[in-house]
């Protein structure tokens, strides 16, 4: 269970949060722990920031938000040209020290360091090549894996070694990649994951979602093209195509759920897309009720999309408390039995007497939205019409997501009856996969909806749930 779990187990839980700079003569190092402060969201569970200078590379990393990993003196004792960061959710490998990413190998050009954001969905098939030729592994995470694949790959040029490494590896990957003299940024053929180009005047700038620009004073340049590799010198920026082309198929939760708001994607401003979600739910599913209510957080944009739609009045109903997940002191019995309680209060005063529209964006096993239910019942809503701003999750994600097996999913059991029923809701209503693909303003064919349709963009018949690289390295 991730360390700051509420125990609820219902959450769709971020991937990875990937940032790297090219800026000689400037606190790179600094410059990427806002970087990836701005990316927390991301993944809560260990940071790492690498730099390299003169060919020296020095990498601190550990478990811990990135607040509590970095302090002053680490900052000043990681002086360099080029840095790459990572914040890091496991969705391969469990959360142990030496998990925390970024990995670093020895390459016959120097030292590289990659962070990766991504899964890779071969990973067992690759270990065991990696260990029949010698490697010792120290982790049980297929970015490390991805390091070695790299560094051990045959080319005179990083670009040469990715092109062989990464036509073998199976899955999602954005790569922020630091040599000796490069900062390299790397995505998959089909685009699973974000990565976008930034721009400063102190000089280049790769990160996971273009909010983390702004926050380090850089504008976006362009997202890294699908299988594109962009390597960043003191010659500027270069493009080189990683290999054949495939169909475009960014993770639709990117703009659902993962995405901070004030990112852009695909040219389009999430909380806007988020917005339009919630206009189309007030379509699909017009509801006689008093007020519209949001779970907040990432539900917020779409119960205003949803209020201004159907000329419900929007309410702040439910209060989240937003450090629960800074600490590592675990709940006793007691507070766990306290369920969603440790996250949300409600208040009385706005739900006494009101037919509620409850606006969420997923319902994953259904174990934290029957709570949710209740609580805002015991506050006095007299109705609560639960509207999902996403369609039902039928299948597993294989591709950097961790979600749940098919056998947990909810909606994969269950019809949207039996849901509302188990939920305790007066109606259930999920926006359906057209009015999704309408509000974000991309053609369904250039996303992944795999866990919507079953239909992934890559092979899953290897793919491996997410303990399986560490049940093969301890035998299991």
């Amino acid at each position: 269970m991730h360390p700051y779990s509420d125990g609820a187990g219902d959450d769709l839980n971020e991937e990875c949060g990937i940032f790297g700079v090219y800026a000689p003569g400037t606190d790179v190092a600094r410059l990427t722990f806002f970087g990836l402060y701005a990316l927390q969201h991301r993944g809560q569970e260990s940071a790492g920031i690498a730099v390299t200078r003169a060919g020296e590379v020095r990498l601190r990393k550990q478990l811990g938000l990135v607040g509590q990993v970095f302090d002053e003196d680490d900052l000043r004792n990681l002086r360099g040209d080029i840095a790459v960061g990572h914040a890091r959710y496991s969705t391969t490998g469990s959360t142990l020290p030496e998990n925390a990413g970024p990995m670093a190998a020895d390459s016959d050009l120097g030292t590289i360091v990659v962070s990766h954001n991504g899964n890779i969905v071969n990973a067992l098939a690759l270990r065991e090549e990696l260990l029949a030729e010698g490697v010792r592994l120290t982790t049980t995470t297929d970015s490390e894996l991805l390091t070695h694949m790299i560094a051990r790959a045959d080319g005179l040029s990083i670009v040469e070694k990715l092109r062989r490494a990464l036509g073998r590896c199976i899955g999602a990957y954005s790569l922020a990649i630091l040599t000796p003299e490069h900062l390299v940024g790397v995505r998959d053929p089909n685009g699973i994951r974000p990565l976008c180009i930034g721009r400063s005047d102190a000089g280049w700038i790769l990160a996971s979602e273009s909010c983390a620009l702004a926050t380090v004073g850089a504008s976006l340049v362009r997202e890294v093209e699908p299988g594109e590799i962009v390597v960043i010198d003191t010659d500027g920026i270069q493009s080189y195509p990683l290999g054949d082309v495939a169909p475009r198929a960014m993770c639709v939760f990117e703009m659902i759920y993962f995405s901070r708001p004030d990112s852009l994607l695909l040219g389009e401003r999430v909380h806007l897309s988020r917005q339009r979600m919630g206009e189309e739910l007030a379509k699909e599913h017009p509801r006689d009720a008093d007020i519209v209510v949001p779970v907040p957080d990432s539900a917020i944009p779409a119960a205003i999309g949803y209020a201004r739609a159907s000329g419900i009045p929007y309410a702040d109903a439910l209060i989240k408390n937003r450090y629960i997940g800074r600490t590592f002191i675990q709940p006793d019995q007691h507070m766990r039995e306290r369920g969603v309680q440790l996250k949300f209060n409600a208040l009385p005063e706005v739900l006494e007497g009101q037919r509620v529209v409850l606006i969420d964006d997923t319902i994953v096993r259904g174990t934290t939205s029957r709570p949710i239910v209740q609580l805002l019942r015991s506050a006095g809503a007299r109705e609560v019409h639960m509207l999902v701003h996403a369609p039902p999750i039928m299948w597993p994600c294989y591709l950097g997501v961790d979600m749940a097996t098919r056998e947990e999913l909810i909606a994969a059991r269950h019809s949207i009856a039996e849901i509302a029923e188990i939920v305790g809701v007066d109606y259930l209503g999920y926006l359906s996969l057209e009015g999704l693909y309408r509000a974000v303003r991309v053609p369904g064919n250039r996303l992944c909806s795999a866990c919507l349709t079953g239909q992934y963009p890559v092979p899953i018949e290897v793919a491996a749930d997410k303990h399986a690289l560490e049940r093969q390295a301890v035998g299991a």
